[in-house]
């Protein structure tokens, strides 16, 4: 129950980053704005980030306790689609013409909350790659990267 009490306490942080990233959707290979919220974040928790992977990707390099060579990669996509937001509540989109209609803004989220809690916890052995990847819809972003 420690784990789902330490990821439920960062409830309104996630939130808040999930709207930040609502209101700010880019299209695949322009994820300029997306690209930098990640890769702040990712440093914000100690994690290493290597960045313009696939032009606009993100990877974060996280190390456990131990010395094991074991890795695993967790992604998220981070484009946009290429449509008018219609909602109107208050984190909508605030770009015209581009909206995160496929739940890729959530994605980031959970993503960036799963690394917040690797990364204060520490308790794996071996090596997490968060890859955050661009141009998932129909732009190749994977094959890119």
């Amino acid at each position: 129950m420690a784990v789902i009490n330490s990821i439920a306490d960062r409830e309104q942080d996630m939130k808040a980053w999930r709207h930040l990233l609502h209101q700010h959707p880019e299209t695949s290979y322009e994820e300029v704005w997306t690209s930098n919220f990640i890769a702040e974040k990712l440093q914000s928790f100690g994690i290493e980030i290597h960045r313009g992977m696939g032009k606009t990707g993100v990877v974060g390099v996280l190390r456990g306790n131990g010395d094991s060579t074991a890795a695993i990669g967790l992604r998220a996509d981070m484009d946009a689609l290429p449509m008018q937001e219609m909602n109107e509540f208050t984190h909508a989109s605030k770009t015209p013409g581009r909206m995160h209609a496929c739940g890729h803004d959530g994605h980031s989220t959970m993503l960036l909350g799963a690394a917040q809690y690797l990364a204060e916890t520490r308790n794996f052995d071996g090596t997490v790659y968060f890859i955050f990847q661009p141009a998932e819809e129909g732009g190749k972003g994977g094959e890119a990267m």
